[in-house]
Formats: C-alpha cells, structure tokens, sequence
C-alpha cells in the first residue's frame, strides 16, 4: 500500500515511516520539510495521488489555544479535501487519551475538534488515541517549574515508549477502517509525580519533584482518572524501566 504520513519527518512519524517501509509498504513522509504544508495546502493533493492510507501524526507547533485550533481546523480541512479528491480508503489520526475529559484545555479542544472533523467526515477512520510518551518526561519536568521544584499531581498516567505509539499507529494503518476510535498505553500505572520523579533520578537530575494536588498539567489540573485509558486499551509491553534503561545506552 502507499501510505502517505504526515508528520512523517517527527518523533513517531519517523519511527512508523521506517516500520512501514519495513512491512513492505510505500511509506512517503510528508511535512514542511518534504515540501507538503497542511496549513497553506501547498503540496497535499500531489503526494496524496495514488495513496491507500493517509496518516497524519503531525502537531501543532505551538500549543497556545488559538494556534493549536487554529492549526488542526485548517490542517485537518484542508486534508480531508484532498483525501476525498485523492480517493484515499483509510484516513488515520493520532490523538490523546482522555482528550475530551479537560475542556478547559486549549490543545485538548483542538484536538477534539480534530477527531470531530475526521469522525463527519465521511471518509472511513481511524483514531489512535495515546498516552504520554517516556519521551516528553523532561518537556513535562521543565514545563512544571515553580521556584525551582518541578510540581505535579499524583493523577494517574499510563505512559508508553514512541516506539511502541509508532507500532500502535502502523498496525492500525495497514488494517481495516475501525470507525471510531483506539486506545494504546503503557504497561504500568503512575502518578504523574513520581513517574517524572523515576526518570529524572534516573537521569540524576537533581530537580526535586513536589507532589501537590492543585498542579496543573497542560494549563488544568487533573482528576485521578482523566489522563488514564478505559476498558479494552491495547497495551504495550515497553516497561519504563526497560525504555530508562535503553535510554541510558544510547
């Protein structure tokens, strides 16, 4: 199949153009960097001709409310046009889980607002909604600072390895349609707290981690269960401890 993944020069668009290639499909990256901009819509119809499958994995360069709505309206539209017009057969979004449980989150809205023009589209769908990446630890730790302690919530979180997000999206992009909407996650439940607390005394970071209540995360504090997975989640096998310990490798 051709599949064409926007986003596709990004952390997991990297990853999920390699396993495709691997599987034997067409995988073409598409983003700024290849010459297709979803925002102007300068080169979508063009690498969308001849493709089975479009992916889309990209995000939002800022996450300032009105840019992040602004950017996957316009994206999103201005994909869903060119798909139609393509013949595209699988139109397939990674998201958030527990997206729509925080409406006074502006990147969440947008998000949803994402999922809603995909969900009416027509087109048939596939969304992926994830957990937090290992990865964005350290993004989380720095965006958390108040006067020099990292602070967070002990609401619950399933965080996952980018490598197995990219597995999750590229197993859905070479099946059928689902028409509605699958959860990945990690293996292990933490608090949001002593998740980044884990990584960075296994970074030997030195930054204390302050376990408060009334801590925001991503511009809204979070009940125990908003950014966890619900019943009949895919999870993956990467523990954190193996993804800490790879890490240290590298």
């Amino acid at each position: 199949m051709k599949v064409v993944v926007i986003g596709g020069t990004g952390l997991i668009g990297t990853k999920l153009v390699a396993r495709l290639t691997e599987h034997g499909h067409e995988a073409v990256p598409a983003s700024p960097n290849t010459g297709v901009n979803t925002l102007t819509g300068e080169g979508v119809k063009e690498v969308l001709v001849g493709a089975n499958v479009l992916v889309d994995v990209s995000n939002s360069p800022s996450f300032a409310d009105d840019d992040a709505m602004n950017f996957f309206r316009t994206a999103t539209t201005n994909l869903i046009s060119a798909a139609e017009n393509a013949g595209v057969g699988h139109y397939v979004a990674l998201s958030v889980v527990g997206v729509d449980r925080q409406p006074e989150v502006g990147y969440f809205r947008a998000k949803v607002e994402q999922e809603r023009l995909i969900r009416e589209s027509g087109l048939p769908y596939s969304i992926v909604r994830a957990t937090q990446f290992f990865e964005f630890a350290g993004g989380v730790a720095d965006s958390s600072m108040v006067d020099g302690a990292v602070h967070l919530p002990g609401a619950g979180v399933q965080p996952m390895a980018a490598d197995d997000v990219a597995a999750a999206v590229g197993r859905t992009a070479a099946g059928e349609p689902v028409n509605g909407i699958r959860e990945v996650g990690g293996p292990e439940v933490f608090g949001l707290d002593s998740w980044i607390r884990t990584v960075l005394v296994a970074r030997s970071d030195p930054r204390e981690v302050v376990t408060d209540p009334n801590a925001p995360y991503f511009g809204a504090v979070p009940s125990e269960n908003d950014l966890l997975p619900g019943p009949g989640v895919t999870l993956a096998t990467t523990t954190l401890g193996d993804w800490l310990a790879r890490e240290s490798k590298a």
